[in-house]
């Protein structure tokens, strides 16, 4: 089974909650979902350290506190993407890979309507999160 993990990164906006995503480069995903910024653990590599490091070779952004917040299942591929969640200070992020073309924060509802849609639960549980603390 692949396995990936990544960063639900938030931070308060003048307009509420925004979350860091990123759009995969390429022309043949011009069109494609955006996602959490994620990838492949490194053989022995524990799945947040890969989270933080995918984060900042997407981004530049290096990621504070976290904490986990699953995994989910890709419907097609099977795919499982392991995710951590933490606050972001006011760091502007930047695309830092040839793996993605564009890295924003965007608000929580913009996040629904862009975000691959098997990630789409990742924001449930942030929002979850958030109102428990």
């Amino acid at each position: 089974m692949k396995q990936s993990s990544g960063t639900l990164l938030y931070r308060q906006a003048e307009h509420g909650l925004e979350v860091l995503l990123v759009h995969p480069s390429g022309n043949y995903n011009r069109r494609a979902a955006w996602s959490i910024p994620k990838g492949v653990p490194d053989e022995g590599e524990s799945l947040e350290d890969a989270a933080r490091r995918e984060t900042l070779e997407e981004t530049g952004i290096t990621a504070g506190p976290l904490v986990p917040l699953g995994f989910v299942v890709y419907r097609k591929s099977g795919k499982r993407v392991h995710a951590f969640a933490g606050p972001c200070d006011d760091s502007e992020p930047a695309c830092t890979s040839w793996e993605v073309d564009r890295a924003e924060f965007v608000p929580l509802e913009t996040a629904r309507r862009t975000l691959h849609a098997d990630q789409c639960e990742l924001i449930d549980r942030l929002e979850a999160l958030l109102a428990a603390q």
